[in-house]
Parts: structure tokens; C-alpha cells; sequence
């Protein structure tokens, strides 16, 4: 129930909108682990293993996974956003062809 009512609302939109400050980075989580503490034989358990036995991910791990594959649409032409608003593309002295050296534009 909880993959399927609570997380879509925690994660709805989370490339615009991915939490920078720690603390609501933290409130986030929170969420998630009260869930894992739902399950009695876990509760003695650390966080991180208790993902580990539920096969979950923390949030943050989600969100970065999604800001990845947000980059990896972008750069493939997948996404209606252009390549240039957000990067400026490096195709020389790349280490990994294919996919170009990025970093943000220069103002």
C-alpha cells in the first residue's frame, strides 16, 4: 500500500522540485521510515537495513535515480526540454564518448 498511495505523493514531480535544504530532505525520509517501523520483526533494525530487507531505496537514492534519467532523456532528445537551457556540452576532451562532457552554463 505504501508503494502504491504514499510514495507517488512524495515523489510526485521531484525533478522540479528535489528538496536542497537537509532538513526537508530529512522531513521527507522521515515518512518512509515511519513506514518501515510498521513492521514489528524490523523495528530493532537500523534504517538502512530495513530498506535493504523491504527492497526499498531511501528517497534521496530515488530522486537522484530520477534526476539521472531526466538528464539521460534530455541528452537523447527524449524530452521536449533542449540540452542548452541547462548545460553547456563539452565535446572535446570527453572521457566517456557518447555522451559528451556537461556542466551548467556560464552567465
Amino acid at each position: 500500500m505504501y508503494k502504491s498511495f504514499v510514495r507517488p505523493h512524495l515523489e510526485y514531480c521531484s525533478p522540479a522540485w528535489s528538496p536542497h535544504y537537509q532538513k526537508d530532505k530529512e522531513l521527507l525520509e522521515r515518512v518512509q521510515h515511519r513506514f518501515t517501523r510498521m513492521f514489528r520483526h524490523l523495528r530493532q533494525l537500523d534504517y538502512s537495513t530495513r530498506l535493504d530487507i523491504l527492497g526499498l531505496w531511501s528517497l534521496e537514492e530515488r530522486r537522484n535515480r530520477a534526476d539521472l534519467i531526466e538528464v539521460f532523456y534530455i541528452m537523447r532528445g527524449f524530452s521536449l526540454i533542449s540540452v542548452d537551457e541547462f548545460f553547456e556540452v563539452n565535446n572535446r576532451d570527453v572521457a566517456r564518448p557518447g555522451l559528451g562532457g556537461l556542466k551548467p552554463p556560464q552567465t
